[in-house]
């Protein structure tokens, strides 16, 4: 067995898990009216939708993780192959950070439960968010370096991308199948990026994120069975952060630039720079950045004449074209570099086009909600 096989194997493993998982979860959500329903607050869809994805998702991912390191260090080292069998005792010397990252994992779902279940105030959910990321740099030694030499300022740094990217992903879960899709086509690139750099055990968690979302997506695809619900844009958000600050970009054997630092923001671009609109327009009319509203790009899809669906496959192609277009950044010079870095902003720059076309009047288009909750309504379980 070689590397690439065993991306393979763990992908597979982890959507079969999720595409049986997802319904089991589906079943229990019905069975224990764990529901969104239309005539709460949830006004995005006709009748009453599990939210349990989330928890399918997490529950297939770490089943992987867990059944993949006992068979990786179970079977003999000629069952695995020399390639593969070199880097055992890799794993034993990253188990500790391996099992706090999962830790975190786990309490960054049941976060996301407990407020799909209870909704929490912005404060005590915000609290939560800190903890987990606190759990994943301290323990887990999730790390954003960006060549500072200062560990309290990577530190901060670290802290505030797991915030960053957590909130990004549960702003952008407000249609079917979108935020998933994101999630999944990031997760893909970023575990494209580890293999390049032969970052085996980082490809092979990002190997395990995909699966587990793609097999997710099947039922969450317009129009949805199931919702992943906070639980699941929480646990999204968390392996994007880890995967996202675990890669790296810079190899002096084949890097012309430390511009490389760069590639996960263009990967992660749109629902970054998504959440950076959304909330300069919440704050410009004077409203809690935790309220959802109508101003994300994939409302103005919609408001444009596209359908949900059509809108979902567009912010998706723009997010794997921009993430796609900074690759070359890994092996190129500095003319690789500035025409890449012109073109991802070329995109951006129409990105922003569509956000602000048609003449919308971004007051009108709020829609806010309960105050003192950061749950938001629609497709999904989140904004309208």
């Amino acid at each position: 067995m070689v590397w690439w096989q065993v991306y393979v194997v763990v992908l597979a493993t982890a959507a079969i898990l999720s595409l049986v998982l997802t319904p089991v979860c589906e079943k229990v959500a019905l069975l224990t009216n764990f529901l969104d329903r239309p005539d709460d607050r949830h006004s995005g869809h006709a009748r009453p939708i599990p939210v349990l994805g989330g928890v399918a998702m997490f529950l297939a991912w770490l089943m992987t993780i867990v059944g993949g390191v006992a068979a990786f260090l179970s079977l003999p080292s000629g069952g695995v192959g020399a390639e593969v069998a070199g880097y055992v005792h890799n794993l034993t010397r990253i188990s500790g950070r391996l099992m706090f990252l999962c830790l975190g994992a786990l309490l960054a779902t049941l976060l996301g439960f407990i407020d799909d279940y209870f909704p929490l105030s912005a404060k005590v959910k915000f609290f939560g968010q800190v903890v987990v990321a606190v759990i994943a740099v301290w323990l887990g030694g999730m790390r954003v370096s960006l060549f500072i030499p200062w560990e309290p300022v990577t530190t901060v740094i670290s802290v505030f991308w797991v915030l960053l990217i957590i909130n990004a992903i549960n702003f952008l879960d407000n249609m079917d199948g979108l935020a998933v899709g994101i999630a999944v086509i990031c997760l893909a690139l970023l575990t494209v990026v580890a293999v390049i750099s032969r970052q085996y055990f980082i490809a092979a968690l990002g190997a395990a994120c995909v699966g587990s979302g793609l097999g997710f997506w099947f039922f969450n695809y317009q129009p949805a069975s199931i919702f992943m619900g906070d639980s699941g844009s929480h646990f999204l958000g968390y392996t994007l952060a880890v995967l996202s600050a675990g890669v790296t970009y810079h190899m002096p054997e084949i890097s012309h630039t430390r511009l490389t630092c760069l590639i996960p923001l263009f990967i992660l671009a749109v629902p970054l720079f998504d959440t950076l609109a959304v909330v300069a327009i919440r704050l410009h009319y004077h409203r809690p950045v935790y309220v959802g509203d109508h101003n994300h790009i994939s409302h103005r899809f919609v408001k444009m004449g596209m359908s949900k669906k059509h809108a979902v496959m567009t912010v998706h192609l723009l997010t794997l074209a921009l993430g796609l277009g900074v690759l070359p950044l890994m092996w190129g010079d500095i003319f690789t570099v500035v025409v890449v870095m012109v073109q991802s902003l070329v995109f951006l720059s129409i990105i922003t086009l569509l956000q602000f076309a048609g003449g919308y009047d971004c007051g009108k288009m709020g829609h806010p909600e309960m105050p003192g909750t950061t749950k938001q309504t629609g497709a999904g379980g989140k904004e309208p």
